[in-house]
């Protein structure tokens, strides 16, 4: 399948001066097969060397005892029975049961820049993090982060677009070229684009329910893989964390992730999981879940936002699942809804707020919402190009008023409306409107700073 990351394999592989490459993500969202089977068999074919650390006991074995990249070159290449040089392209997989391979990275950097590396691998950063912390071990026993001598990437569930991208490529072209030509699609290929955005809803973007629905057209098959999944993130909890507390409070509000959002304020309320506590009592918890980028962390910012946006306190936050298929999984709500006539009655805004979420977060935007006084609230606030756009996220047409109060306190360029209404641009009220299946382009063009600023287009 067609990854969008894959762009930035290529340019990182292309750079002079590239240094060894970390590859982060969740798990089970396609790192192996992103780095593997499309990047390492397009460009390094028969020249890359895969080492899965979970699996070759004897190399992770060997490699958790030095940092040499010296000596790690010439027992892979005795082992391997292969030549390793400036061709050769040396992928370590899961990394995370041998964080000192991480190490090494500092010293392929400095010694031996010629040769690509990629490391990778899921739960990494709370591995390194505890490596990092361990109490009772010497300084110079301690893991040592090589700052400044890696590349990183981080590689999310699929987006909305490499969805369309494997599922309908003519469809995806149409969308493509109405959003750069900004113009509104044709009602009936709108509402076709619609459809999809609901299918997408219910199947997520982990790339192994995609291709189950993708090669049999079958939405059940893909529930069935989601809720293996689902079960594996929560069975990983209890790999990778200090202590039975832990575990069981990361468990628990990875599973009422819904039930926050789903209650009138969807503001993190610790209350709601476990009588009388506190959300210090949750913080371990919650970074945990987002450093594995399992779940998505968004701040709530005060009446008058002034830029670099900073959050107006900790203790105000949202949380988001990092795939909408497990997000559609853990409300329980019927399979059917997504594609029945009645959907717009069953669906809640919240899980069109989510998709929106992960679509800005998948383009490396960190999350903001704002909140007024008498409940006035946007889902988003972007700051791009020294520039806000504040984003209101509507499943039906809904109402401005929000959006009035946040101009009375803040400039912005323009607002952008996040519905099922087709494109349009009011200048009146200084008010994109773009319909959910462009948010991938409008996240990306935010991201890079290449939204144009609008003096004329179609009326909303």
């Amino acid at each position: 399948m067609e990854r969008i990351a894959l762009q930035k394999l290529i340019d990182w592989d292309k750079d002079k001066r590239k240094k060894p490459l970390i590859v982060w993500g969740a798990r089970q969202v396609g790192k192996t097969y992103l780095v593997k089977e499309i990047f390492a068999e397009t460009y390094y074919k028969n020249n890359y060397i895969y080492i899965d650390c979970k699996k070759e006991d004897e190399i992770r074995e060997f490699c958790s005892e030095t940092a040499n990249a010296e000596k790690i070159i010439e027992y892979i290449s005795l082992r391997k029975g292969k030549q390793i040089n400036e061709k050769t392209l040396l992928i370590f997989d899961e990394v995370q049961e041998c964080p000192n391979i991480i190490s090494s990275l500092k010293y392929f950097c400095q010694d031996y820049r010629e040769i690509s590396v990629i490391a990778t691998g899921s739960m990494v950063r709370i591995k390194l993090q505890r490596e990092t912390h361990k109490r009772g071990s010497n300084e110079n026993d301690k893991f040592l982060f090589p700052v400044g001598k890696i590349n990183q990437i981080t590689v999310y569930s699929m987006t909305f677009d490499e969805f369309l991208m494997n599922s309908n490529k003519i469809l995806y072209n149409a969308i493509k070229k109405a959003y750069e030509d900004k113009q509104p699609l044709d009602s009936q290929i709108h509402e076709l684009a619609l459809e999809q955005v609901y299918k997408y809803l219910l199947i997520g973007g982990m790339p192994e329910a995609v291709e189950a629905y993708i090669e049999d057209n079958n939405l059940l098959e893909s529930r069935e893989i989601l809720k293996v999944l689902y079960d594996n993130y929560l069975a990983d909890m209890e790999l990778y964390q200090a202590s039975q507390e832990a575990v069981l409070r990361s468990r628990v509000l990875f599973q009422n992730i819904y039930r926050e959002l789903n209650k009138e304020s969807k503001n993190f309320s610790p209350g709601l999981i476990e009588e009388k506590s506190k959300t210090r009592d949750f913080a371990t918890s919650i970074q945990w879940l987002t450093m594995a980028h399992i779940v998505n962390q968004s701040f709530q910012l005060k009446e008058h936002i002034t830029m670099p946006l900073i959050p107006d306190s900790e203790s105000n936050f949202r949380l988001f699942l990092g795939d909408i298929g497990m997000f559609s999984y853990q409300s329980g709500i019927n399979a059917a809804s997504f594609i029945s006539s009645e959907r717009e009655n069953t669906l809640s805004g919240i899980f069109f707020e989510n998709f929106v979420a992960n679509e800005l977060i998948a383009k490396e935007h960190k999350l903001f919402y704002w909140r007024g006084k008498s409940s006035a609230e946007l889902e988003f606030i972007i700051e791009s190009d020294n520039k806000l756009y504040p984003i209101d996220v509507k499943k039906g047409r809904g109402t401005l008023n929000s959006l009035e109060k946040f101009s009375n306190h803040n400039k912005f360029e323009y607002a952008i409306k996040v519905s099922k209404n087709n494109y349009g641009y009011n200048p009146e009220q200084k008010l994109l409107t773009v319909p959910f299946y462009f948010i991938p382009f409008v996240s990306k063009d935010l991201a890079d700073g290449t939204m144009t600023t609008i003096t004329s287009g179609h009326q909303s």
